[in-house]
Order: structure tokens, then sequence, then C-alpha cells
């Protein structure tokens, strides 16, 4: 199947019931003096384009976990700007476009796991899926604009300008794939939705999707400029480079700047308010109606935190002492108010650590997210992913991530069963997820024909679906934890 893009012509595949076209360049690549700047156009070519394989991810570090997670680095290239497509039919339908943002702590993953195949949604949803790279860690987010100048005015926020870059594409040239470039929903998970957070208040991003889902990520996850300078000197003090010769950062060998990078502690490196392509924090440009015409699916998964811990060497055996201190780290001054509000004076656990993990960074800001959407009379839809994955003898629960392979219906991937194990019920799962999907970009409401009791979210309800084996409507399933948070949020402020 040979369409014409606005950039030149490309040879794609036939999958069964789909096409696909892989390794489709959407900016040019990001190297030498491209490297810390906003993407450029790419460069047309003559003849046919051959995009029957994956362009190579960004350069990244292979983690435990994300290998766990199926996460393949083998094709890594700096050259990593590329995006995926799958449709029914490159024809005039004009059908509806997801764009898949991943995940991985902005420093880790691609578009082109096998996890992100886009086949199902495109043949039981009739729909065209697009799933994309963007630069990642020090590539993606070093903010060098107080240490360089106005060259470097938006050096932190490279990652999430590819993301618009990609979003551009979309508008420029999905028709020519049988999408509709005014009814595109962007989706991601982690730092995926994370970046939809930023894209739901960045100014250069309006208008470009109409629809967003957030899985386990909202829009709390942004650097101060004064923060994330400090974390730019430690770097070119750690690669000594000195202030007055960035340029030199343009020459180096790219491993020598990941492997600068992975020594600082995670999420140093993710979106910043410069004050020029992000002007204020994204809470704040939502609060005041920024992504107020954005229709939301939103949801987080009840056990977060878990897999984040069952992966930490830290909690590996470890006794009364090594847990005290391990919350002694993490929560300072906080750890006698947690004493006594969320244990009643018992010994602390790993359990209650992942839950005051899972509520902090995740459910927390999904929470608030949805209230300031509301606020704007935005409709919102929350969510909750409650199916316990037996592996690892049951301690993961419904971690983090484990809803991937159900929404995309992609169980029979590659490494998903290590994760989800092998049980038949999942399927049910999957059908049931995938389909809320597809009715939510087609509609701009997740009601199922097994799911139509789900009215959006308002504060005094807060009705939330409970994704599981028998999923139900619940009103306010947080609670506790809700209210318990909120007052040690205040306390934190005082």
């Amino acid at each position: 199947m040979i369409i014409k893009s606005a950039y030149g012509k490309l040879q794609g595949e036939q999958l069964g019931e789909v096409f696909a076209w892989k390794g489709i360049p959407f900016a040019k690549p990001p190297v030498g003096p491209l490297r810390f700047r906003a993407p450029e156009l790419p460069d047309s070519w003559g003849g046919v384009r051959d995009a029957t394989s994956f362009g190579p991810v960004a350069p990244q570090t292979q983690r435990e976990i994300m290998e766990f997670l199926g996460n393949d680095i083998s094709n890594m290239n700096e050259d990593c700007l590329y995006l995926n497509v799958w449709s029914p039919g490159a024809d005039d339908k004009k059908r509806p476009v997801m764009v898949w943002i991943h995940g991985g702590a902005f420093v880790s993953g691609s578009g082109s796991s096998s996890w992100y195949d886009g086949a199902s949604f495109a043949e039981q949803g009739d729909v065209v899926v697009v799933t994309i790279n963007y630069r990642l860690g020090i590539l993606g987010f070093l903010h060098l604009a107080e240490i360089g100048g106005a060259e470097y005015a938006t050096s932190g926020n490279c990652g999430i300008l590819d993301q618009v870059a990609a979003l551009q594409w979309v508008q420029d040239n999905i028709a020519a794939f049988g999408g509709d470039p005014n009814n595109v929903t962007v989706f991601g998970e982690s730092a995926g939705a994370m970046s939809i957070g930023v894209l739901l208040g960045l100014p250069s991003a309006q208008g470009l999707f109409q629809k967003a889902i957030l899985q386990s990520g909202a829009a709390a996850n942004v650097h101060p400029a004064e923060r994330a300078t400090k974390v730019a000197g430690q770097l070119l003090t750690a690669l000594q480079v000195e202030p007055s010769n960035l340029a030199k950062l343009e020459e180096m060998p790219v491993e020598q700047l990941i492997q600068a990078s992975d020594l600082l502690p995670p999420m140093s490196l993710s979106p910043v308010v410069d004050g020029v392509s992000l002007p204020i924090p994204p809470e704040e440009a939502i609060k005041n109606g920024s992504a107020k015409n954005v229709s939301i699916l939103i949801g987080t998964n009840k056990d977060e935190y878990n897999i984040f811990s069952v992966f930490d060497p830290e909690w590996k055996d470890a006794d009364d002492t090594k847990v005290t201190s391990l919350f002694e780290k993490t929560f300072g001054p906080l750890v006698p108010l947690i004493r006594s509000y969320f244990s009643s004076n018992a010994p602390l656990s790993q359990e209650l650590y992942n839950k005051l993990l899972t509520m902090s960074i995740f459910t927390g800001p999904a929470l608030k997210l949805t209230e300031l959407q509301v606020n704007q009379g935005a409709p919102v839809w929350m969510y909750r992913f409650d199916w316990e994955t037996p592996v690892f003898g049951g301690k993961l629960k419904a971690t983090h991530a484990l809803e991937i392979p159900f929404v995309w219906n992609n169980l029979d991937k590659e490494n998903t069963t290590n994760f989800t194990g092998s049980s038949p019920e999942r399927q049910g799962v999957a059908d049931q997820m995938h389909q809320t999907w597809i009715n939510f970009v087609h509609n701009g409401n997740p009601s199922t024909d097994g799911l139509t009791d789900w009215p959006a979210y308002d504060v005094n309800k807060r009705s939330t679906m409970i994704f599981n084996t028998e999923s139900k409507m619940v009103n306010d399933p947080n609670s506790q934890e809700r209210i318990v948070w909120e007052q040690a949020s205040m306390m934190m402020k005082a």
C-alpha cells in the first residue's frame, strides 16, 4: 500500500485486515547543531520510502523494570523522531485518530514496543492509530535557558515539543491514511499521560487534539526553571563542560551524556516551566481554562507503586529499622503524622509505603486534574483498574502499567504473560477496556453496552468505573485516602 504524505511517498504493508506504515520521520534528525533545539520539519524525499520496519528508539539505558515490560532497545539512535501508523484503509473515510505517547519516566520507552501494536484498535475500532517516539532524558529535558540564553530557550522541553511536532504531522498528513485530523484523541500512560497533562496546558498544542486519555499520569510532573537549571548545572559539572562553552555538548558522544544523566535521582529530567514554550505550570493553565474544550478519560491503577518497591533492592528483606529509614528518607517530617493517621501507630510497612506513594504520585494528581477540568464545565470520566496479577506471588497486585495490554487488547504479545499470568479471565477484562477506549474515541463518552451506567465525574458523587473481572461503578472509591492525603498536603504546606 503506497500513500503520498506531505514529504513523499511511503510503502507500507498489509497485516491481515489492517495496513501499517512504520518508521515515518516527523522531524529532522535532532543531531549535531539540532541537539537541545526544538524539532524542525523533516526533509522531503524522492521516490518511494520503505515504511515496513520501525525506526530507531531514542537513546536510553535499559532499566530492569522496562525490560520486564518488554522494552526493546536493540535498535537505538539519536536520529529517533519517527512515528508509526495503523489503519483499516488509506481512503477518505475520516476515521477517529488515536495518538499514543509512551511512558518510561521520561528516560525510557518507545512507540515501537510490541505492547503498542495498533492492529486490534484499527480492526476492532475502525480507528487510525499513531505511536510516536520523542527525545528522552538529557536529550529531551535538559534546561539550559538560564545558562545558555535564548539559543537554548526551550531545551528543557524538547521531548514535549517533539510530541507537538508529531501531532502537527498528524494534522498535515493523517487524512491520506484514512484518518480525520479534526477528531484526534491523545492517549498515554505514566510519563506519556504526564506529557498529556503538559500538552493540556501548552499553548502550541492547543487545537491539535479534541480528546485525551490519561492512564496513571496527570498534570503535576513539571519542574520549575530554577530546579531544572540546578539539575543542568550538576550535569555540566559531571560532563566537565564550562557554562560558557555549551557547544561542546553538541559534539559529545551520546553515550557519555546518557551515562552522566543516569547518576541523577529518578524524574530529575522531565518537562520544565521554561516561561517560553510552557509559560505557566500546566495545572495553573488548566485552572484558567486552557483545556476546557477537551473531553477527558482519566484513571489510575489500584496498587500503582507496588512494582517499584518490588524491583527496589532497598526493600529486599527490610527489617523494621530499615523500613523506618525508607519512610524517613521519602516522607521526612511527615513520618509521625503517617504513623498516627495511617497506621494507627502499628509498625510501618511496605504495603503502607506503596499505598502512600500510589496516592501522592498517581491518584492525588489525577483527582486534582479532574477537579480542575470539572470546574471548567469540561466532561471527565474517571476509572480505576483493580484487576490483580498473580505473578511474583501476587505481590504486584493491580500495579503500574498492568492495564496496558488490556487497553490495547494485546495479551498475546511477547512479554505479557510474565506480567499478567495466563488465566483465561484476562480476555474478558481486555474486551471491556478495549471497547471502552474505542467508544470514547468515537463518541467522547466511554459507556459501552456492558457498562452503560457510567456518569461523568462530579465533585459530589465522584463516580468511578472499577475495571475488574466484574466491573462496577463506585462513588468516591478512594475517599479515605483522599481525605487523609488532603489533610497531609495541607500540613506539608503549613
